[in-house]
């Protein structure tokens, strides 16, 4: 395969499998680290000093960066792998002439919370960033279990097919099955979804409720994801979409069941009378679907769907219902 310049913004545990993977496959990656102490640690152990810390790489084939701008100025591939709260952050200070003619992979799963809006609208609201240039990279896939070089399905999405899959090969390795699809809107709320209704799984197995409970919680989030996607693609613009397939109904599934899921843990904290602040702090990792259950719930102000259990999630998090009582209300709507 051609050698690609591929830059790796984010250094967390997504980030960390993704360049795994990325170098798996022989292709050497730019990778942007904030804090060089991080790096000297790096380039001394062979592994990352904080996340998935058994997973050793061959420091030849990386080139680390404490200066974004060097990084972009060398990568002509830009995968983006922050949580979204932190975006605005990481991108402060770049100058759209940048990217000009570079391609980026989204691997974000939440919404920028400041503006509502997905990564590639802030991309092209502040650096005038094309959306034929932009790529999404989805689950079902835990950053643990690639590392682990468990089998895993990633699925790539872009408006162009052939540009997508191009980029698809890069990640191609024996544990890792690639799939395209061009839902490129579809998939980032998908993935922004999800990450909320395992918030909500998480609750009620903090509440203790079983497994034939979180079934029909699991399937009627599936539904309500649906309808979500139906409005904010569009039935008329969208592609023909199959929401069974392992971006939609697959990465709910996992997030929702797996131990690894920090969404699922976090929410599992709030059921069992843990303050959000207290579950922050114990968990000491983003769960992007404690900010992203506020912005769908903006986001819908227009939109004005029937979203009962992203709102009672809403509610719980960030208006401080509790949550005995908010699934009380939950089990009265279930089918």
């Amino acid at each position: 395969m051609e050698k690609a310049r591929i830059g790796i913004i984010g250094s967390g545990s997504w980030a960390t499998a993704i360049a795994k993977i990325v170098t798996d496959n022989e292709q050497p990656i730019n990778w942007w680290v904030r804090q060089s102490a991080n790096i000297d640690y790096f380039k001394k152990r062979h592994h990352n000093p904080h996340y998935l810390r058994n997973t050793y790489f061959d420091v030849s084939k990386i080139n680390f960066y404490t200066d974004l701008k060097e990084l972009v100025t060398n990568s002509d591939i830009l995968l983006i792998a922050v949580p979204s709260i932190h975006i605005e952050a990481s991108l402060l200070g770049l100058d759209a002439k940048l990217l000009k003619g570079k391609q980026i992979i989204s691997a974000v799963k939440g919404v920028l919370p400041k503006h509502n809006v997905l990564l590639h609208d802030y991309l092209h609201n502040e650096f005038n960033f094309p959306i034929e240039q932009y790529f999404t990279l989805l689950g079902p896939s835990h950053a643990e279990e690639v590392a682990a070089e468990q089998l895993s399905y990633l699925t790539f999405s872009g408006t162009n097919l052939t540009s997508t899959e191009t980029i698809a090969k890069y990640f191609a390795t024996e544990y890792i099955n690639t799939r395209i699809n061009n839902d490129v809107i579809g998939v980032q709320y998908a993935g922004v979804a999800k990450n909320i209704y395992a918030l909500g799984a998480g609750i009620a197995h903090g509440l203790e409720y079983g497994d034939n409970f979180l079934s029909v919680f699991i399937a009627n989030a599936a539904n309500e994801m649906q309808q979500l996607l139906k409005a904010v693609v569009g039935n008329a613009k969208g592609p023909a979409v199959n929401y069974d397939s392992s971006v939609y109904l697959g990465d709910l599934l996992v997030t929702c069941y797996s131990l690894h899921s920090r969404n699922r843990t976090f929410g599992n904290m709030i059921g069992k009378g843990y303050s959000v602040r207290a579950a922050e702090l114990e968990l000491n990792m983003v769960a992007e679907g404690y900010n992203a259950s506020k912005c769908i719930v903006a986001i819908n102000e227009k939109q004005k769907l029937d979203l009962p259990i992203i709102t009672a999630i809403y509610k719980i998090l960030w208006e401080g219902h509790d949550p005995a009582e908010a699934f009380k209300e939950i089990e009265k709507i279930l089918v």
